[in-house]
């Protein structure tokens, strides 16, 4: 059902947001960094699964506007193309957006909830949902419904992995950068500039 030149380059694409910094990803750092591998873990998986939340809403909200509505598509990939552009630019704006402080200690269910509704609620991956991961769906392939639950799937699973790595690495990562300011700096500004490429490649789209 998944070509597999186009799942390269989806994986790639999902991958590029995963490791993007971001309110999500930074949560499971800081969890990694005040409650250890544990939290860190179940902060990456609460993550995964707000992204399926994601999903699961386009693929049931979406599916009949991608195959009849084309103007429907081009104002998705507008809005999200313009979100990811505008988040850029207020990343450049005020370089703070990576934060290694460390969080209070709480319990694992609130760490997991904590994780689920930041991801659920936040616009940004349910943006990406909307306006990039119907590019990659082919109707002569089979199932709409399947490719674009296929495909989300994948995405929250690559989340989960990414998220969790993070935050067990991040005690690590944290001692290098806290005597790094200027390279801490420098992370802000390419967090900004990776939004706004994203952005870029969102609005110059075309609808299969």
């Amino acid at each position: 059902m998944f070509p597999l030149d186009v799942f390269i380059a989806y994986t790639l694409a999902c991958l590029l947001l995963v490791i993007s910094p971001g309110p999500d990803n930074l949560l499971a750092i800081s969890r990694g960094l005040s409650q250890g591998k544990s939290a860190a873990i179940i902060s990456g998986l609460s993550s995964g699964l707000g992204i399926l939340f994601h999903v699961l809403a386009a693929t049931f909200g979406l599916t009949l506007l991608i195959q009849t509505s084309e103007f429907a598509f081009y104002m998705i990939k507008a809005i999200g193309a313009a979100y990811l552009i505008y988040l850029g630019i207020k990343v450049l704006r005020s370089k703070n957006l990576i934060s290694l402080e460390p969080s209070n200690k709480e319990s694992f269910k609130r760490i997991f909830s904590t994780g689920f509704l930041s991801a659920a609620l936040n616009p940004k991956p349910g943006i990406f949902v909307l306006a990039f991961l119907p590019q990659f769906i082919n109707p002569a392939l089979g199932s709409i419904t399947a490719q674009m639950i296929g495909y989300g799937l994948w995405f929250a699973i690559l989340t989960t992995i990414g998220f969790s790595l993070m935050g067990v690495f991040s005690s690590q990562l944290a001692s290098w950068l806290k005597n790094k300011p200027k390279l801490i700096n420098n992370l802000n500004i390419g967090a900004g500039i990776t939004f706004i490429f994203s952005g870029l490649t969102v609005a110059f789209m075309k609808q299969r």
